[in-house]
């Protein structure tokens, strides 16, 4: 009888240990702002201090997946991910301040804010 609790412990333990590598997994790969696909350029809008540039991408969709809107910041030189609106087919970029971008309606602090629709 001992023989087989340790038999169920250790496969429920390892079941264990395996879904949590998996939703790991699935969250690294699918939920990571810089593993987003390119995209077609399709704005570029300079803060008015000209330390900020934020470029625009639209990101095709398929049958089984809609559109969706990358921005990326980019700041002497470095790029990064700032955007990612699903459901969505254009962009418009406005500047509340020199720190401050509005993204289709969604603020964003420079140079760390980030807006991203799986996360609101």
């Amino acid at each position: 009888m001992n023989n087989k609790k340790e038999w169920f412990f250790g496969i429920t333990i390892s079941f264990i240990i395996i879904v949590c590598i998996m939703l790991y997994l699935i969250l690294y790969f699918f939920n990571n702002m810089e593993r987003l696909p390119e995209g077609e350029l399709i704005g570029e809008s300079i803060s008015p201090s000209n330390e900020y540039t934020v470029k625009t991408y639209l990101c095709r969709g398929s049958a089984t997946v809609a559109n969706a809107i990358r921005g990326e910041l980019i700041v002497n030189g470095n790029k990064k991910n700032i955007y990612w609106g699903y459901r969505e087919e254009e962009a418009i970029v406005e500047w509340a301040d020199d720190d401050t971008v509005i993204i289709n309606g969604n603020s964003i602090d420079l140079p760390n804010g980030v807006y991203d629709w799986r996360r609101k």
